[in-house]
């Protein structure tokens, strides 16, 4: 009985252990098969190793061959030798990211046909000798980034014919050869930043047929070439950000670029590049912010038609003229923040009501009735995370633009019209060479434009002519008067609310022009001698001749008066004097042989008749 429950209890036991041995035969068989190397972790659903900083000398034994993703990053590998990774022909990702790894031997990754990403960044690698990518035909991502790089050398890339994102940047790149792209047929994106690069390498470059996007950071490159790009036509997307030295776009810079996207950020410019945007119809979306560009010039921006958002974030502009958005009939997005801005007026826009997102938060904003437009729209617009607000009047100082209760803006929001300070006539004579100073201050809300005007309705500005100037306070300033600056002068004075002007009548003495005409002369037929020239100009307008021809009558007439002057005086003694007159003289000797009977004969004597 005993020798029977033994029997029925060992074969109850045998049953239900039978499945956990089972399973553990399985763990075991499984764990066999795959194995991982000490220290790393690995899955066997991923078929991934990952020995992630683990100060690894060497590549790790024991890898399983089916391994389709390997990360041997952040150890310390010294170098790549040939088909060190022959061994895992699935192999897709490898990542040898910050090693120590100075060298990279020809065919390190022959018939690794299926990897598609490879990283080699953050190591210490010099040179890339050729040879190196060859057998990687299906590579599209690779990273030789922050490295120590100097020289890319020709067809060093020439088998990753399915290559699109290669990062180049980090580097001491001082040189890229002219054909170190060529085999790249399918790159779309590149990444040169912080290299020693002193040109865009243009010859390189235009290997790049498929290019999509490139982004050039961190340069020290100041002078960008006429057709700097040429032959990326497919290119949409252009960053240069951080070239501190770079001050002008040239107008043919950009030329052949068909770009929906372009960023030149934190550069030196100083203006607005118009006429190298001119190019480029199927630009979207521009930024040119960090740079120091004052203003926006109105009727500049014609030619692109399809932006739809500009940024000039911390760009130090302070105006906006009117009509500076015209043509602009799809600009949605605004971004004019961080700037120097005391107004935005809706004149500046094609189409104010396109607008969906404004971002004009940090600028010295005035509010008066410029901006009534901007808070009648507020609540249909997107101002971001930061509303702007009033530095002017002081009664609202602070206050965000979503704190004005709609009732009281056309109380808060005023503007008046200017006013000159002075008479509304005044006159000024100064002599020829003296500084002229015209006085035209003028007050409102807001501040005026004063515009000068001289006779002909000509504007004067500084910049059109060297001796004349306008200053901020609206006095103009006449550097050296001349004569033809006589005349009729008006001042404008104009804001939104109107207008107000005054008139001054400028008198410039002429002094010593023939003096002066003489002296030009002289002068100028100096400097032509001296240039070797031949040419000789006269100094001669039209007082001149006037003068000279006055003179000349004057002396003609002196001359006329003396002359009848004596007649008077003759025929006043006429009939008091004898008509003959007779001469007595004696011949004088010759020192020779002198004639006895001449010196006898005395002196001789005539008569002469007085007509």
């Amino acid at each position: 009985m005993v020798d029977c429950l033994n029997r029925v209890m060992l074969h109850t036991a045998t049953s239900c252990w039978q499945p956990f041995l089972g399973l553990a035969l399985v763990v075991i068989s499984v764990g066999s098969t795959l194995g991982c190397p000490s220290r790393c972790e690995c899955s066997a659903q991923s078929k991934a190793v990952v020995c992630h900083r683990k100060r690894m000398p060497s590549i790790p034994d024991g890898i399983p061959i089916e391994t389709r993703l390997l990360d041997l990053s952040k150890n310390k590998l010294t170098i790549i030798n040939p088909d060190d990774f022959a061994a895992f022909p699935g192999l897709e990702e490898l990542d040898l990211s910050g090693n120590i790894i100075s060298y990279v031997e020809p065919g390190a990754f022959n018939a690794l046909f299926t990897m598609h990403s490879l990283s080699l960044k953050s190591n210490r690698i010099k040179l890339i000798p050729l040879g190196v990518f060859t057998g990687l035909t299906n590579l599209t991502r690779l990273d030789i980034s922050d490295n120590k790089i100097v020289i890319l050398l020709d067809y060093m890339f020439q088998d990753l014919h399915n290559l699109k994102f290669l990062e180049v940047g980090d580097n001491d790149l001082v040189y890229i050869s002219h054909r170190a792209f060529s085999g790249l047929s399918g790159l779309e994106i590149l990444t040169l930043e912080r290299c020693n690069l002193t040109v865009v390498p243009t010859e390189a470059l235009s290997h790049l047929h498929n290019l999509v996007s490139l982004h050039l950071r961190y340069l020290s490159i100041n002078t960008l070439h006429p057709y700097s790009f040429k032959k990326l036509f497919r290119l949409q997307h252009l960053e240069i950000d951080n070239w501190p030295s770079l001050d002008l776009v040239p107008a043919n810079a950009l030329h052949g670029l068909n770009l929906t996207t372009l960023f030149i950020t934190n550069t030196n410019l100083s203006s607005f590049p118009y006429q190298a945007l001119k190019h480029l119809p199927y630009l979207t979306h521009l930024n040119l912010s960090f740079n120091r560009i004052k203003h926006i010039e109105g009727g500049m921006l014609m030619e692109l038609v399809r932006l739809r958002e500009l940024h000039l974030v911390g760009a130090q502009l302070s105006n906006i003229e009117p009509y500076a958005f015209q043509g602009l009939r799809w600009l949605n997005v605004l971004n004019v923040s961080h700037n120097h801005l005391d107004t935005l007026e809706k004149g500046v826009f094609q189409a104010p009501e396109a607008l969906e997102v404004l971002l004009i938060n940090d600028n010295p904003l005035v509010c008066d009735c410029r901006l009534m437009w901007i808070l009648q729209k507020r609540h249909f617009m997107s101002f971001g995370e930061l509303q702007p607000e009033c530095s002017k009047p002081e009664g609202i100082r602070g206050r965000p633009f979503k704190e004005f209760k709609e009732t009281l803006l056309s109380y808060y929001m005023t503007c008046t019209k200017p006013r000159i300070r002075e008479n509304k006539t005044q006159t000024v004579a100064v002599d020829e060479g003296q500084q002229v100073l015209l006085h035209c201050s003028a007050e409102g809300t807001p501040r005026p434009t004063v515009s000068w005007y001289a006779s002909g309705r000509r504007l004067l500005t500084s910049r059109n002519h060297g001796r004349v100037t306008v200053h901020n306070n609206g006095t103009l300033e006449i550097k050296s008067a001349e004569v033809q600056d006589s005349g009729m002068y008006l001042c404008l004075a104009s804001n939104t609310a109107g207008n107000d002007t005054l008139t001054t009548t400028l008198a410039v003495k002429n002094l010593g022009s023939l003096y002066a005409n003489r002296t030009q002369y002289y002068t100028d037929q100096s400097n032509a001698t001296a240039n070797g020239t031949t040419n000789v100009t006269f100094g001669v307008d039209l007082k001149t001749i006037l003068v000279t021809t006055a003179m000349g009558c004057f002396t003609f007439l002196g001359v006329v008066l003396f002359c009848f002057l004596l007649l008077f005086v003759w025929s006043r003694g006429k009939g008091k004097h004898k008509n003959n007159i007779d001469v007595e003289y004696v011949p004088r000797s010759n020192g020779t042989n002198v004639d006895s009977a001449e010196i006898q004969a005395g002196p001789r004597r005539f008569n002469m008749k007085m007509m």
